[in-house]
């Protein structure tokens, strides 16, 4: 996949996103032999030959993306001091070294997408970039109009106000009601919190989109790694 040219350079660790640009400027990166010297130049690492002063770009390393569906009674962590299962257990068959964007609580069901690229994962999960996670709540009883309202203008909690939420009605069965609540933001226990905070306990809570990605029929405790259209989109939407 094509990157810009002084983004490339800096993941190699041979200079800063600034430094690289001089670099460029200066014509000391060359591209399949030839001269680069504009700032907006692309290349693929994977296909082209990039140098720097004269020397190839050779440490960079395949850049993974998995989507887990992360299962009841795991830890978003890559150690846990108290023994509990931890979500990498699911991932041994992954050769790169891979890390959680984010995190799921422990009894929280769904998405919790791996990857190896910083630049990304930092951007998803930055306060400024404001992306939408989305998750299907199963509760005891129903929301009334004024709770629905409540929680899309934002409610207090012991941390602070919550921005406002998107909520939409999937069904009901007997005593027991299903929604869709959309946030951006990553407080601790939030979206239990919010809902106890209006009189109602969860029973069941997953995550089923994050961002671009959507979970699907993944299988509780499986993974995948992600299509060429969904990186796409997941590195333009951070």
């Amino acid at each position: 996949m094509k990157e810009r040219l002084q983004k490339i350079i800096a993941k190699a660790g041979l200079a800063s996103r600034r430094q690289a640009e001089n670099l460029i400027r200066d014509g000391m990166v060359r591209v399949n032999g030839i001269v680069v010297t504009e700032l907006g130049s692309k290349a693929d690492p994977a296909e082209d030959s990039i140098e720097v002063n004269g020397k190839p770009i050779t440490n960079l390393e395949p850049k993974v993306y998995v989507v887990l569906n992360k299962p009841k009674g795991y830890v978003t962590t890559l150690k846990d001091p108290q023994k509990r299962p931890i979500v990498t257990d699911l991932l041994k068959d992954i050769k790169s070294r891979v890390f959680p964007v984010g995190r799921l609580d422990y009894n929280t069901e769904g998405l919790l997408l791996f990857t190896n690229d910083g630049d990304v994962t930092q951007r998803l999960i930055h306060p400024r970039n404001k992306v939408l996670k989305t998750y299907l709540v199963e509760m005891h009883g129903m929301l009334t109009y004024s709770e629905i309202n409540k929680l899309e203008s934002g409610i207090e909690l012991d941390d602070g106000f919550t921005a406002p939420a998107k909520l939409k009605f999937i069904k009901k069965i007997k005593d027991k009601s299903w929604w869709e609540i959309s946030i951006h933001e990553g407080k601790k226990r939030q979206i239990k919190r919010m809902f106890e905070g209006i009189g109602h306990s969860i029973y069941q809570l997953r995550r089923i989109r994050f961002g671009p990605l959507e979970l699907g029929e993944l299988t509780p405790g499986k993974y995948r790694f992600l299509t060429d259209q969904e990186i796409r989109e997941l590195v333009g939407s951070a």
